[in-house]
Formats: C-alpha cells, structure tokens, sequence
C-alpha cells in the first residue's frame, strides 16, 4: 500500500530535531509531504518561501519527500495533496494534550486522515524552533541544533557573526 503523510508545521526554523522526524518518516512512508504553515498567530522569522527553500535544501537528499507552503487548513491541504497520513512529532509530555486535541479535532474534520506521532531521538527531543531563535538572537552557537544553513541565515537575521 502506498501511503502519503504530511508532515506540517512552521519550521521557523527547522531544527535538527525536525528533520530527524523527516528522515524518519521518509522510511516508513512512499511519501513524506513536508507542509509548511503560514500561520497567521505567529510572527515568525523567516518568511514562507524562506522557509520552504530552508527545508528543500535540507531535504535534497531524500527521493521521497517534497516541500509545500499552506494556508489553509490543515484537512484540506491533506486532501489537496491526497495524503491519507497526518504526521505529528512529540517531543515531551507537555506537548501530548495539545497534539491530542488537534488529533481529536482533525478526525473529526476528516475521518479518513489518521494522525501518527514521533518522537525525535534523544539528542533532539529538547529542541525547539522558539528555544533556538533565542539562543541565535542572543548571539549563542545553534550549530549542534540546526542544519548548517539554516545556522547561516540565523547569524545574518540578528547580524552576527
């Protein structure tokens, strides 16, 4: 059975501990849509096309993935992309309530997605995208935690460096 799993989130920025999940998941799917949110709630750092180019140049490697920009909802962008797979990354106990409505609410919208969770191996289940862009801000070293790109754009959105 082929099946599609779309993976969104605002990857501002991606983080190591994101793309471990994408690794990850590009194993156990045919298909791994990365989908990037524009999320009008946040402000985020980077802009939605900056970050698509982020994640498709850290994804390069992977035949089976694919970067897309959303903004609408989630379901609906599954369905556009005939995804039959939400996949959701947790990281701690505190993001499980959270991740477990959003389950409950996108069955709800769409009972034919189902949503599967990962976790992040160790080394990574710390990490937030909110975390390093504090650290970068602050002129801290984010380069165990970000691909090397993302590090570059980081050092030159707060000029350091």
């Amino acid at each position: 059975m082929n099946i599609t799993a779309i993976y969104p989130g605002t990857f501002d920025p991606v983080t190591n501990g994101h793309i471990d999940i994408i690794a990850r998941a590009a194993k156990l799917y045919h298909k791994v849509i990365v989908a990037v949110a524009v999320n009008s709630n946040k402000a985020p750092l980077f802009n939605i096309q900056q970050r698509v180019e982020l994640l498709q140049q850290v994804t390069i490697i992977f035949d089976n993935v694919s970067i897309i920009g959303f903004d609408n909802l989630l379901v609906d962008c599954a369905k556009q992309q005939g995804a039959n797979v939400i996949l959701r990354g947790l990281r701690a106990i505190s993001d499980f309530e959270y991740e477990f409505q959003l389950a409950g609410m996108n069955r709800r919208l769409s009972p034919e997605l189902e949503t599967m969770f990962l976790t992040p191996a160790e080394q990574y289940e710390f990490i937030s995208s909110s975390m390093i862009k504090e650290i970068a801000r602050l002129g801290g070293d984010v380069s165990d935690f970000v691909p090397r790109n993302v590090q570059h754009h980081l050092i030159e959105k707060f000029n350091r460096g």
